[in-house]
């Protein structure tokens, strides 16, 4: 059984994230793509693989090739199934300094492997109680295979109640939170579907929200 610590690679040279929840709509696609544009405007190397077979993590990398081909540079594609995942990890994980899979919505048995793997569990989290109680479930999961997780709070409205609620019962769950956020802004979800982050092109608060999360993410994984 393969097991890793944070910051440790596993005969690696990469770090591996997995992004996870239980719910569907939670924004995993999103983050993970916004993610992997951050951590290459650090200058990281980006590999992504979607486990997903809704695919939509791979029509934007797709999108993002035929529209803007040059912004593909030190990143890589490809797809596994859940009980492949470890295989195709070690292979990018050799030659890229990140690996970030995207998982479908489920917190089951076809899950651990890509718990498992990871350096790090990501779970994003929206403003719903809802969202909440589906992420006790990848919670425990990533617990028992002793993975560290970091919820990140995801299309949040700063100054309602339910924010409010939400991020107050997100803190006494076992979990880091993220310091950096995801507002609820329409821009994610329109430079998404041209294959971009919103980290890419004018400076904007989201591409403020991306770049510090990707920051925050960074600094976890070469702490340890």
């Amino acid at each position: 059984m393969l097991r890793m610590k944070i910051g440790q690679g596993a005969g690696m040279a990469g770090s591996v994230i997995t992004v996870a929840q239980q719910k569907g709509g939670s924004g995993k696609t999103t983050l993970s793509a916004n993610l992997a544009v951050g951590m290459r405007r650090l200058g990281k190397t980006v590999a992504l693989i979607d486990t997903d077979p809704q695919g939509s993590l791979g029509r934007w990398f797709m999108t993002r090739l035929e529209l803007a081909p040059e912004e593909v540079e030190g990143m890589e594609f490809a797809t596994s199934s859940a009980w492949g995942i470890t295989y195709e990890c070690r292979k990018l994980a050799d030659r890229y300094d990140l690996v970030i899979i995207d998982t479908p919505p489920k917190a089951d048995s076809d899950l651990r492997p890509a718990l498992r793997i990871a350096n790090l569990v990501i779970v994003p989290v929206s403003m719903s109680h809802l969202d909440l109680w589906a992420t006790e479930s990848v919670l425990d999961l990533a617990h028992r295979e002793s993975r560290e997780a970091l919820m990140v709070l995801n299309r949040t409205r700063p100054g309602t109640r339910l924010s409010a609620e939400i991020t107050e019962a997100a803190q006494k769950m076992h979990a880091r939170i993220a310091t950096a956020q995801f507002a609820n802004r329409v821009g994610y979800a329109e430079a998404f579907g041209h294959g971009l982050s919103a980290a890419e092109g004018r400076k904007t608060p989201a591409r403020d929200e991306v770049e510090a999360l990707s920051t925050e993410v960074a600094q976890i994984l070469a702490n340890g």
